[in-house]
């Protein structure tokens, strides 16, 4: 039996089982051993607070890092376009479907050449950090390319072989496969839609299209219509003939422009991914792209961009599931005149 004597000695320490370790707790007060005082919390409290501030302020900090390198790499890889480019008006924004990132898979630039204003809209398969190298390869050779080749097949070549390097590197770079039962790498399969068009001074286009979706084009609102809202006239540019996309086979040894008629003077043509076409709402309907721009009341490209993306994201409440990209420009040459 324990007597009262042995309690304290039972409270300040026991033996678990043989060969177990002995542990011992002592009360945090006892009538002889005051417990730690109200200015000793105090102060551990503070210590604890000091260190969350901090650890929130590098938190914080690192954070604002972070965008400042996202706004970097956007400004690098799609640069603002220019409000004009020789009698052209233009806009151009992209909606990431990646959360919290500023650039993702889709792709433009226009470069006013010795040739005409070259147009670039592309799409990489997937989305976000994977799909910007492919994007910066494509981006860079048609920059340089653009200004040194006086075909647009040429401009495309160029791209392709940029895109092909690329894709080498990166095959590289990646740990050796286990045959047979790993699956392909994803470089085997990553492949660019693009877009691009050459818009000479007389307005006459040509393209060449490699898996990505005709852009729409406005006719010019007749001069006697009366003011107020009225749907536009909006039909697919014609472009014939659609290569595969860059990645997937070889271009043709006899490629060639096409020609696609002309840019008459207030038309306007609207470039886009089909990440556009492609989203849905809650029910599972299609964004109407084409509606929205016939309903459009008399726009200015920045305008039209930013009413599209307001559409698609009410359209959607937000939740995208691809990047989407819209590039508008105008014909503002002519006996019109510059347009505001």
């Amino acid at each position: 039996m324990i007597t009262r004597a042995e309690m304290p000695r039972m409270r300040r320490g026991c033996v678990l089982a043989r060969g177990a370790v002995p542990v011992t707790w002592e009360p945090l007060s006892s009538p002889g051993r005051p417990g730690p005082s109200l200015t000793t919390c105090a102060a551990f409290l503070l210590l604890a607070t000091g260190c969350a501030l901090r650890v929130r302020h590098g938190l914080v900090a690192e954070l604002r890092r972070s965008r400042e390198i996202a706004g970097a790499t956007q400004q690098v890889l799609l640069r603002p376009l220019p409000g004009r480019m020789d009698g052209l008006a233009l806009a151009a924004a992209q909606l990431s479907a990646s959360r919290g990132a500023a650039v993702g898979g889709d792709l433009y630039e226009a470069v006013a050449t010795a040739y005409g204003v070259r147009v670039l809209i592309g799409d990489v398969r997937g989305h976000g950090l994977p799909a910007l190298g492919a994007a910066a390869a494509v981006l860079g050779s048609f920059r340089e390319a653009a200004h040194d080749e006086p075909e647009p097949a040429g401009v495309l070549r160029r791209m392709e072989r940029s895109l092909e390097r690329h894709l080498r590197e990166r095959a590289r770079a990646e740990p050796p496969s286990v045959p047979p039962q790993r699956p392909r790498s994803p470089v085997a399969e990553e492949f660019v839609t693009v877009l691009l068009l050459q818009i000479a001074a007389d307005g006459s286009v040509e393209a060449l299209n490699c898996g990505h979706p005709w852009p729409y084009r406005f006719d010019p609102a007749p001069a006697t219509a009366p003011p107020g809202p009225r749907a536009h006239t909006v039909r697919p540019l014609a472009g014939g003939e659609t290569l595969p996309p860059l990645g997937v086979l070889p271009l043709p040894a006899d490629l060639r422009s096409l020609p696609c008629g002309e840019i008459g003077p207030g038309e306007v043509l609207v470039l886009y991914t089909d990440g556009a076409e492609d989203a849905r709402d809650r029910r599972g309907r299609f964004f109407p792209l084409r509606g929205v721009l016939a309903r459009a009341p008399a726009p200015t490209p920045a305008r039209l961009v930013a009413g599209v993306h307001a559409a698609l994201l009410r359209h959607t409440r937000g939740r995208l599931t691809d990047d989407v990209t819209l590039l508008v420009l105008r014909n503002d040459r002519g006996d019109r005149g510059e347009r505001p």
